[in-house]
């Protein structure tokens, strides 16, 4: 019996939270180790962000827990020692998952370190069970090799996604797009999915949804959006674009598009920072929002200005977007969100 048979379902991400969960960066398995202090000052500023909406646990390596304690002070934050190399736990936590009862439940997906890239994540592939066991969840286990950043739910049966990441062949190559598809209705009971073609350029994860679009509402959705055709994310943007205005949700409603301009091109080295402002993350009563400062400062309050207008009942949350960008992720990638019960 699956989630769909026991009328389990994936809820939207702006449901009420009974706390957000996040890892604790680990230095040996990072990309740029020398820069494990800023990165931890990054989280660090995360946590206290989200702590002033909601309840935080930071799963720590054992060796790390004083290291990451001596940052907080706050009476709810606490500590949950799991072991892992990864800290973007929204991939490789547990999609939870509410019944008809409100009882909680969560999907444990197969991880894989986005395709193979970071050898070993033996210890993120089983973070998941070890969170579900911690907080007295059932547990799924999916057949399937998926990351949370990869989907968003609008809580009402649509689910938002990009063939990019859930059919790259490096995540589930003995599978068909018709078997994706049906494992992935199965286990967050969602009955229709839209598939948008591309993420954004530079995106390591191969183009995880949560940098692209999310839901902002049942038949509402936000997507960040580049104008400059000399740009490699115009034809993606434009190309999705077309794709949402053309789609309707599982409801049969079409889509009111809320458009939030991309910040300018930003490079470290060789490759592109994959900057986004669509890595927000729900909290309760607000939004926790990536801003960047240089060159962005006019995006950055324009990013503000369009989420103030779309979350009127929110209060919206900036933290510095660059402290942990050259690790490949932003604010959603930290997070998952434990839903309220009942």
């Amino acid at each position: 019996m699956d989630p769909r048979d026991l009328k389990f379902k994936m809820p939207a991400e702006w449901a009420p939270h009974e706390r957000t969960f996040m890892s604790w960066p680990v230095r040996e398995s990072m990309v740029y180790p020398d820069d494990h202090e800023p990165v931890c000052g990054g989280y660090a500023q995360v946590v206290k962000a989200i702590a002033e909406f909601e309840p935080v646990t930071v799963l720590v390596n054992p060796a790390d827990k004083d290291l990451a304690a001596g940052y907080f002070d706050e009476p709810n934050i606490d500590f949950a020692e799991i072991p892992h190399s990864d800290a973007w736990l929204r991939d490789n936590g547990p999609t939870f998952l509410v019944g008809k009862n409100g009882e909680l439940a969560g999907v444990n997906w197969k991880f894989n370190a986005w395709g193979g890239k970071y050898a070993p994540w033996d210890l993120d592939d089983e973070v998941a069970p070890q969170v579900l066991e911690r907080v007295g969840a059932r547990r799924f286990d999916a057949p399937l090799v998926m990351e949370g950043g990869s989907i968003h739910v609008d809580g009402e049966g649509t689910l938002l996604t990009t063939e990019e990441c859930l059919l790259n062949p490096n995540r589930n190559p003995n599978l068909s797009r018709e078997q994706i598809e049906d494992y992935v209705k199965r286990f967050t009971n969602v009955s229709k999915i839209i598939w948008l073609k591309r993420g954004l350029d530079g995106d390591e994860t191969d183009g995880h949804v949560d940098n692209v679009a999310c839901f902002a509402a049942p038949g509402k959705i936000v997507i960040q959006v580049c104008d400059d055709p000399s740009d490699e994310n115009y034809e993606i943007t434009q190309e999705n674009l077309r794709i949402l205005s053309e789609s309707t949700d599982a409801q049969g409603r079409k889509f009111e598009i809320v458009k939030i301009p991309q910040p300018p091109k930003s490079m470290f080295e060789e490759s592109r920072l994959t900057l986004s402002y669509l890595n927000f993350y729900f909290v309760n009563g607000g939004i926790v929002l990536p801003v960047f400062g240089g060159a962005a400062e006019e995006t950055d309050r324009e990013a503000a200005r369009i989420l103030q207008e779309t979350f009127p009942e929110r209060r919206i949350r900036t933290v510095d977007g660059m402290a942990i960008i050259k690790e490949g992720g932003n604010v959603h990638c930290t997070t998952q969100q434990m839903p309220r019960k009942g």
